[in-house]
């Protein structure tokens, strides 16, 4: 049954923790597409720490923007997380939020219209103060923005705060 989750929060709220489990409960062998752009050191190090703590019941993928490249049909995917994919695009189109907003919203609808359940989990940046970096709050916007048009059409919306699942939509 095809089914679209979206699971957000801020910085360290318990986000991929919960959707990990969440697919766990779901499948036996979910899938982990990971959209991450290896950045500097520190985030590798990050990435590499993730993967370690997955086991071997996870099928694992890393792509940093055409999700829609992998045939995923019938399985339970994890995408974590929406925020790098979108900043993948964003620089990649010179922080043109108009031409990386209609690209994830392209990417976005070819992915989910493969039979699947989708669990998506995404930050919630722009519940802070607004940056003096135009850099920062153009992406804080198309961040915003993508994080509507995806929770618009999941059929279940968690806010995580301090680790705890709050249902927004169900």
């Amino acid at each position: 049954m095809k089914q679209i989750i979206l699971i957000t929060g801020g910085a360290r709220s318990g986000k991929s923790k919960h959707a990990e489990k969440l697919a766990l409960t779901l499948s036996d062998n979910p899938v982990y597409l990971a959209t991450a752009r290896i950045w500097d050191d520190e985030f590798k190090q990050r990435v590499l720490r993730h993967q370690r703590d997955r086991g071997p019941e996870w099928t694992n993928l890393e792509e940093e923007k055409w999700l829609s490249s992998h045939s995923l049909a019938n399985r339970v995917i994890l995408i974590d997380c929406v925020t790098l994919w979108c900043t993948n695009f964003f620089f990649d189109l010179q922080a043109d939020v108009d031409k990386a907003l209609q690209a994830v919203k392209e990417e976005f609808d070819k992915l989910v219209s493969q039979e699947a359940t989708f669990i998506f989990v995404t930050n919630e940046i722009g519940m802070g103060a607004t940056s003096e970096n135009e850099i920062q709050r153009k992406f804080t916007d198309l961040q915003g923005w993508v994080n509507q048009y995806i929770a618009a059409r999941a059929d279940k919306v968690v806010l995580m705060v301090s680790g705890i699942p709050v249902n927004v939509k169900e």
